[in-house]
């Protein structure tokens, strides 16, 4: 049990990756433990159904229609719950499919849809500017890390094999560009697909190269190789009228998971944009870490306001991010507003 404690309280952050000299596969090493201890260890009653609630909860269809219900009544809520309800924002309008540009898909989730519909509108539009065309695939669901990472593995699996079944169509068609994630935190389990399933006869070539496909936003976005990006960039420089002072705060799945560092702030500074990232401790986790900020909410609270405090010493006019978990805990401790950095870039391409 005390093991199991000590595994709970490892916010699975990955910066041990990132740091250690000898490349230990700590990601996954830890999802070997804690599935191992939990067969062993019964738990709490209380500590089970809450863990039961997540893994089942968020990914249902349910999800949806009570967000809504708690947007409704938001300014009724005790302060915990209303820091877990962000305020319902317009999506805006996709842009038309065009099938003469390279394809992305965009794995909507299943948090995102309903909790910022807003992103993944805005990263289509953006994607259009930049020369892509962007579509989600209805039949594509959770990408399988809430359940994965609460040690239910064969639910991860199955939300994994549904997204391929779901995007294999078009791969196998020749059509797919990349599968772009707008959510770090889902781009990390995605690239490791192949992995995660490497011993499904049926499902493992495919995996692999869903992994292979699977891009961060960022990836497509800032890539200095493509000619249509290249434009792209200069265009927005070019349309920025005001440059609100940002600060990026690089996601753990993003800079450890994926180790994608860099990319996110050079781009937006080679577009116009005034960005930086906190001095100190930039590497550290916000503490929201999936369903983290749920089942240790003191550890998760101390380390958001540890990471807002180094992130107020820049003074920002909005803090910048990649993941939408990292979006919602960071965004219930400040007033300044926390939003994804490809909104910001939505936004300056917007006439006016």
């Amino acid at each position: 049990r005390k093991t199991q404690t000590h595994l709970d309280r490892c916010l699975t952050c990955r910066n041990c990756e990132t740091t250690c000299p000898s490349g230990v596969d700590y990601g996954h090493l830890v999802d070997i433990g804690r599935k191992i201890v939990d067969e062993t260890v019964e738990r709490p009653a209380a500590e089970s159904l809450t863990r039961w609630m997540l893994k089942v909860g968020l990914p249902s269809p349910l999800f949806g229609p009570a967000m809504a219900v708690g947007q409704a009544v938001r300014g009724l809520l005790p302060e915990s719950l209303k820091a877990k309800v962000p305020e319902k924002r317009d999506a805006g309008n996709w842009p038309a499919h065009d099938p003469s540009r390279p394809q992305v898909l965009l794995l909507k989730g299943c948090v995102q849809p309903s909790m910022a519909p807003n992103i993944n509108a805005a990263a289509a539009r953006v994607l259009h500017a930049a020369g892509f065309s962007a579509q989600e695939v209805p039949q594509a669901t959770c990408c399988g890390a809430v359940k994965y990472h609460l040690n239910d593995h064969e639910g991860g699996k199955a939300h994994m094999r549904q997204n391929i079944d779901a995007w294999w169509p078009l791969i196998e068609a020749g059509q797919v560009h990349a599968i772009g994630m707008t959510a770090s935190g889902c781009g990390a389990m995605v690239k490791d697909y192949g992995h995660a399933l490497q011993h499904d006869p049926a499902y493992a070539a495919k995996a692999k190269r869903v992994s292979e496909l699977c891009k961060d936003l960022s990836e497509l976005i800032f890539d200095s190789n493509t000619p249509s990006v290249q434009v792209f960039a200069s265009s927005v420089a070019t349309k920025i009228k005001a440059k609100p002072k940002l600060t990026f705060h690089p996601p753990c799945t993003l800079q450890h998971g994926q180790k994608l560092r860099g990319g996110v702030e050079a781009g937006l500074r080679a577009m116009g944009f005034d960005v930086q990232i906190a001095a100190r401790d930039p590497h550290l986790c916000c503490g929201s870490a999936g369903t983290y900020s749920v089942l240790q909410p003191e550890l998760a609270k101390q380390l958001r306001d540890n990471k807002l405090a180094a992130l107020s010493e820049t003074q920002p006019e909005a803090i910048v991010s990649a993941n939408i978990g990292c979006i919602t805990h960071l965004q219930s401790g400040t007033q300044t507003p926390v939003r994804h950095w490809v909104e910001v870039v939505d936004e300056a391409l917007r006439p006016g």
